[in-house]
């Protein structure tokens, strides 16, 4: 027993000393979660913060996207009939194309080509053919 309790007052005085090394330390982690703290208290008000100024650019955001699609509503018709006149060109240019393809074969001029008239026989052409039309309708 009288080992026992040498040992039991060897194991104290061990821990003892441990707690003593271990005061500094402790002290400086109880500093470091003092201010963990501090900053953390503030946090839910500065989430609060930043939630009600996403919320406030969302909400302009969402109001601009709205401004530009009422705009961009308005610019439809525009482009409908952009679209509308492009099909009507394309049409055209293609019944040109056909008339002067017709006429082309019909008649065989090397003295056209020669002069690089084929833009102008396409014109008279067209005429021809818009003519043709003109009287065929009445």
């Amino acid at each position: 027993m009288d080992w026992v309790g040498i040992g039991v007052i060897i194991i104290g005085l061990a821990m003892l000393g441990l707690v003593f090394l271990l005061i500094k330390p402790l002290k400086n982690l109880t500093e470091v979660l003092a201010g963990v703290q501090k900053t953390t208290n503030n946090l839910p008000n500065q989430v609060a913060d930043i939630m009600t100024n996403l919320k406030t650019a969302l909400s302009s955001a969402n109001d601009t996207i709205k401004q530009l699609n009422e705009q961009l509503g308005k610019l439809v018709p525009i482009f409908q009939i952009i679209g509308n006149i492009g099909k009507s060109l394309q049409h055209l240019f293609s019944i040109m194309t056909k008339i002067n393809d017709d006429m082309q074969c019909k008649t065989d001029n090397s003295l056209m080509e020669r002069y690089h008239l084929e833009g102008i026989y396409g014109v008279m052409a067209l005429g021809y053919g818009l003519y043709q039309r003109k009287n065929a309708n009445k």
